[in-house]
């Protein structure tokens, strides 16, 4: 039994919807989670058949949303020109594989304790495609991989920016999300707008390869959700030397863009403009940024 269900009611099995969601919630917290939201599969179903829940678990009644912060410090060093190992293994790998890993695993062991399936999925690159055969008729080819950040958007964390990163009022693009899907019926938090990116390109403005295009929007609408993200040029993206991370994944060219120009830029923007609710004694973004442009000249900024 999990150490959280072991200190928790006996009788959560029995429990109303209500109840078992603030279970849940606090046994989560409990075991790590930074974030957690409870989303409405129904919101999910429109999605394309590769991304749907329903495919991996049919009887699925709550979409569990689990986030684990990537800690501020974790982009100093990229942030001062000088350091991309912090991010690499405290932004990226120990906290997708270890950290936040370990809280998913130990929610799935505590729904398992109350008398519920669950199953954890990993929040993987979205463009990864199907690798394997379809076993049934009418049902996709494996691997189902639903986006996290469409699930979180559902759960009310936050929304999707546009960069198409996952932003939320406590971290802003910092966090890795992960799913646990669940046949544990629990009430669900409602999708919310924030506003983040309303009036603000400083994503746009920061990149130096010229990638992103404002008047290049894409209206996307998912999850409950409508957004605008930008129509990016991935090829260029692909060769940044900004801070940018390429995908760790075989068969994604995904490219992590919270540590490049751009993202460190989106960060810095919601900080001065007072819409992240965890502050700190000093400001992200204390110089102007260096950068580097398409042909490897190098503008090493200064102070602000």
């Amino acid at each position: 039994m999990s150490k959280a269900a072991m200190r928790g009611p006996q009788a959560l099995g029995e429990a109303g919807p209500a109840d078992l969601a603030k279970a849940v919630k606090d046994a989560a917290r409990e075991l790590g989670a930074d974030l957690v939201g409870l989303a409405d599969p129904a919101l999910l179903a429109g999605e394309p058949e590769q991304k749907r829940p329903q495919a991996i678990f049919p009887e699925v009644q709550t979409v569990v949303v689990l986030g684990r912060r990537i800690t501020r410090g974790t982009l100093r060093g990229i942030e001062e020109g000088t350091n991309w190992k912090a991010y690499e293994c405290f932004g990226r790998r120990y906290l997708e594989d270890q950290f936040l890993a370990r809280t998913v695993f130990e929610v799935v062991a505590y729904l398992e304790d109350i008398g519920y399936e669950a199953v954890p999925l990993f929040g993987y690159p979205k463009d990864l495609k199907e690798m394997g055969a379809q076993v049934r008729p009418g049902q996709p080819a494996p691997n189902v991989i639903p986006d996290v950040r469409v699930a979180a958007a559902a759960a009310g964390l936050g929304e999707v920016g546009l960069l198409g990163d996952f932003i939320t009022p406590d971290f802003g693009p910092l966090q890795k999300l992960s799913l646990i899907l669940t046949d544990a019926p629990m009430a669900f938090d409602k999708p919310r707008r924030f506003g983040f990116c309303q009036g603000c390109q400083a994503c746009v403005a920061a990149c130096p390869l010229a990638a992103a295009d404002a008047g290049r929007q894409n209206v996307v609408q998912r999850g409950g959700q409508t957004w605008n993200e930008l129509a990016l040029d991935e090829a260029r993206c692909a060769l940044c030397a900004n801070g940018a991370a390429k995908s760790r994944f075989p068969g994604s060219k995904e490219v992590e863009r919270i540590p490049a120009a751009c993202g460190r830029a989106c960060l810095a923007s919601l900080e001065a403009r007072g819409l992240l609710t965890r502050k700190f004694h000093h400001a992200f973004r204390v110089r102007q940024p260096w950068s580097v442009d398409a042909f490897g000249a190098v503008n090493s900024g200064g102070r602000m």
